[in-house]
């Protein structure tokens, strides 16, 4: 009982990181503009995000605009783009594997729960591989917004600040490798035996020889 409820509760933080990493992937609040010396830098708030940008004027309306082009985005963002996309279908994925695994669902049958331990395993790596891929952008996009803002040479109006997405996009990564870990650790195999993720099931003896020398010593 205790296992199901590692799987249950991996399964349902995991999820909840995958919505919220959808959110951050949508929206266009991974960067904002800076405010310097207490005053806004320009007259008009930039949000940027994947893949578009948004103006917000002092009137309270907002304009968006998708970028005009991907191939002119900067490496790093196309990289960004991917890994994103990447994190949420590797979740996506995950997420089917897990249900398919979990020892309170009947996709598999009752009788092979080796199998689907095994596939509850794999449903975890792949949630903590996806919560890793999702962090690399997350926190590469704050490694360059702080360094720009602190270089001289960048002028002030092309500044900007981390935005609300990032910090979305942290909380999102911590589920998901947290949940990952919990369904991992909960999909054990029957008997509390380690089965390999890959590969054959282990054999129901691990000791054959042994007992096939006790065996020879009870008949002489």
């Amino acid at each position: 009982m205790a296992s199901s409820g590692l799987q249950l509760l991996g399964l349902v933080l995991a999820v909840v990181g995958w919505v919220c990493g959808a959110l951050v992937c949508a929206a266009p609040l991974w960067r904002v503009s800076a405010f310097v010396g207490g005053e806004l830098v320009i007259a008009q708030v930039l949000w940027e995000g994947l893949w578009m940008n948004c103006l917000s004027q002092t009137t309270g309306q907002i304009q968006c605009k998708t970028y005009d082009s991907t191939l002119a985005l900067p490496t790093s963002a196309q990289a960004a783009r991917g890994l994103t996309v990447l994190s949420l279908l590797l979740c996506l994925l995950a997420l089917m594997l897990g249900v398919a695994g979990a020892k309170g669902t009947h996709c598999m049958g009752d009788g092979n729960q080796a199998a689907k331990a095994r596939l509850g395993r794999i449903a975890g790596l792949l949630f903590l591989v996806s919560g890793l891929a999702f962090l690399i952008p997350i926190c590469w996009t704050a490694y360059t917004t702080i360094r720009d803002f602190y270089d001289p040479n960048v002028a002030a109006p092309f500044k900007r600040e981390l935005g609300p997405a990032l910090y979305l996009g942290w909380g999102a990564s911590v589920l998901l490798l947290v949940g990952g870990s919990l369904l991992n650790v909960g999909s054990s195999p029957p008997g509390g035996r380690a089965l390999p993720i890959f590969g054959g099931a282990a054999k129901d003896n691990p000791h054959p020889a042994r007992d096939v020398k006790q065996q020879e010593k009870s008949f002489v």
